[in-house]
């Protein structure tokens, strides 16, 4: 029997080679044209403004002799907190050497109650005109527009007159309540002269009524770009104005108050003009007493202490600023384009 031989051929195994098409966006260059003209800018600009920070503060913590010496940009040789310490509670504002202690204290009791009084009136105000037109009310929010654009500078010297005629008239006021005290034997105690020009109350006052307007346009723009929906449903629930305000608004409106909150403290904070008008030398807020501590003529000038003064005056508004960066980009790119 014939072997028979089975021979298998094996075929050549062939790869199919595929070429993929590259996904995703296409790498640029590190240092391309654009790239570099960018970051240049930025970084000249982030020099330009960080510069005189550098300067401030290496300035304060030096002593007088090396601030004599020239090097201005160099970083402090025996580096100390004393100027802090002496820009604090020691520099001296006129004939008092108190430093700054005094006007910050005055400066929280006027921020503190203008902060809330103002955004709380503003905040209804703005809720009211978005959610619920009444008759003029595109009037009156045309008047409120119309005074956030009119500088300050004009109305200066109608409110001092304005304050003054509010003052006389609670006088007027509480010698009335005094006749009938009299008249009827109550013993209730004398009230005295009441003045509002020259006091803290005053300056708040001041403070409330410009940041009203601006601050209204910014609740108002915010109100409108939130949903129309929840106000008609909450509305067919039977909830009223408060009940909407507090419950639904309210807690959806975190990034506005939050920008409504930075731009009256800064503005209230470092503001000069209304603290040297409004007030007196008694009650002066803390940038009255810097502008005091700088331009003093008495003794040596002090280029330390004055650094230190200043970087003082300006960390609230930069502390809060920067605790609430993020919910103040939002809040402004929601409530200031809207509507």
């Amino acid at each position: 029997m014939a072997d028979i031989t089975a021979t298998t051929a094996t075929k050549p195994e062939v790869w199919s080679t595929t070429t993929a098409n590259p996904r995703g966006p296409k790498p640029r260059q590190i240092f391309s044209g654009r790239n570099i003209a960018i970051y240049g800018t930025l970084m000249i600009v982030s020099i330009y403004y960080l510069l005189p920070l550098w300067v401030m503060v290496t300035t304060s913590l030096k002593h007088m002799d090396e601030i004599r010496q020239g090097n201005v940009f160099g970083p402090p040789l025996n580096m100390t907190f004393q100027y802090w310490v002496r820009a604090w509670s020691e520099a001296c504002t006129g004939i008092n050497c108190d430093g700054l202690s005094r006007g910050f204290w005055n400066s929280v009791r006027i921020l503190i109650p203008s902060v809330i009084v103002s955004i709380s009136v503003a905040s209804i105000s703005g809720y009211a005109i978005a959610n619920w037109r009444f008759k003029g009310s595109e009037t009156f929010f045309a008047i409120l527009l119309i005074g956030a654009f009119i500088p300050y500078q004009v109305m200066l010297y109608p409110i001092v007159l304005l304050l003054k005629a509010l003052g006389d008239g609670l006088t007027g006021v509480g010698n009335w309540i005094d006749w009938i005290n009299l008249s009827m034997g109550l013993g209730l105690p004398e009230i005295p002269k009441i003045q509002v020009y020259g006091t803290l109350w005053g300056l708040v006052i001041v403070h409330t009524i410009f940041g009203m307007p601006i601050l209204t346009l910014l609740f108002r723009n915010y109100f409108v770009s939130l949903p129309e929906e929840l106000f008609k449903a909450a509305r067919v629930d039977g909830a009223g104005f408060w009940r909407i305000f507090t419950r639904i608004m309210m807690p959806m409106s975190l990034p506005i108050f939050v920008v409504a909150i930075i731009l009256q403290v800064t503005g209230i904070w470092n503001d000069f003009l209304f603290g040297v008008i409004y007030t007196k030398p008694a009650i002066y807020p803390m940038t009255v007493q810097l502008n005091n501590i700088v331009n003093s003529v008495q003794g040596v000038k002090e280029y330390n202490v004055n650094m230190a003064a200043t970087l003082l005056t300006g960390l609230v508004p930069l502390i809060i600023y920067f605790i609430s960066g993020k919910l103040f980009v939002r809040g402004i790119a929601a409530g200031a384009v809207k509507g």
